[in-house]
């Protein structure tokens, strides 16, 4: 079987370790958001890339969800000594060298496709890592500050500001512009089931399908695409993805996320348990539903979450 999962950081990371194991024998190919990229310190910065290779190579810090175990932050402490910023973003020591291998293969020419390809030779993450695209997007935040409108980067708006004043709009800047990543349309064209894992629908997998001829392929592709809600009880299951929904007017609830896919591109939703009563109004919008825990609370929770997604695709299908 040939999967093809969008995926953003945390969330996306951890159901991929589900599917590993519900669908061990599966040819699995991920197609990363790099929207979320930032250049700090002169370091090109991937954060959700990286995050799906440490989850799944078996790096990641468990307790944080990001950045390497095991982690010191000497180089942060010395650059913040010399007054060199920002500070609200940490990057430990071990990560760092992620990011000047990346940076350095760039300079040298080769494309952001190759050089993930290069990073997960190491790593070993058991499914084909790519980025969304080969080109900068970055996603930038619209925010109401100091009585006046200005944008910032969507990890200062995350990570810096937690938040906390209200997105006034979201924009993946560069994406218009951009082409897939060399494997992705390919990948898409051949895949038997597509999943969209509990990601952040705005900023993680809504980013994806902004980059022109990805949502158009999957669109066309022919094959199951079946997603899992990150909206459980009207809220994030982590973070604050209702913030960047009530930016492009959509509700936080379950139903409200599938109808913002809409039926031309989902065919399959799964929402939790708790978000039973939205099932009915999904499927009448001609996407099939069914109500399952949704709560990755563990590695054999998140691969029954798996399986009841390619179960779904498989009734969708017949």
């Amino acid at each position: 079987m040939r999967i093809v999962v969008l995926a953003g950081g945390i969330g996306g990371a951890r159901f991929l370790r589900g599917l590993k194991q519900a669908a061990p024998d599966a040819d699995v190919t991920v197609i990363g958001n790099t929207g979320d990229d930032i250049h700090l310190f002169g370091l090109k910065v991937c954060p959700d890339l990286d995050t799906v290779m440490y989850t799944l190579g078996g790096g990641i810090d468990e307790e944080r969800g990001w950045g390497r175990t095991d982690e010191t932050f000497l180089v942060k402490a010395e650059l913040a000594a010399y007054g060199v910023g920002p500070e609200w973003f940490g990057l430990g020591d071990r990560d760092f060298a992620t990011h000047i291998v990346r940076t350095q293969m760039l300079g040298a020419g080769y494309p952001l496709s190759a050089v993930t390809e290069a990073l997960c030779a190491r790593w070993k993450p058991g499914v084909r890592l790519l980025p969304m695209s080969d080109d900068r997007v970055e996603t930038h935040v619209a925010v109401d500050a100091d009585g006046e409108r200005k944008a910032v980067h969507f990890q200062e708006y995350w990570v810096k500001m937690r938040a906390s004043v209200e997105a006034q709009a979201i924009v993946p800047v560069g994406a218009e512009q951009a082409k897939p990543a060399p494997g992705v349309l390919e990948a898409i064209a051949a895949a038997d089931v597509i999943l969209f894992p509990p990601s952040n629908p705005v900023v993680s997998i809504g980013t994806i399908l902004a980059v022109p001829g990805i949502r158009e392929a999957i669109a066309d592709a022919g094959v199951p695409v079946v997603g899992l809600s990150p909206i459980v009880g009207d809220a994030p299951v982590r973070g604050m993805a209702d913030k960047v929904l009530a930016a492009i007017g959509v509700e936080s609830t379950a139903a409200a996320v599938a109808l913002h896919y809409g039926s031309g591109l989902l065919d399959g939703w799964l929402v939790d348990t708790v978000d039973e009563a939205a099932v009915p109004g999904i499927e009448e919008a001609g996407i099939r539903s069914r109500a399952i825990p949704l709560m990755m609370t563990d590695l054999d929770a998140t691969a029954t979450m798996a399986r009841e997604a390619l179960t779904l695709a498989e009734e969708v299908r017949a």
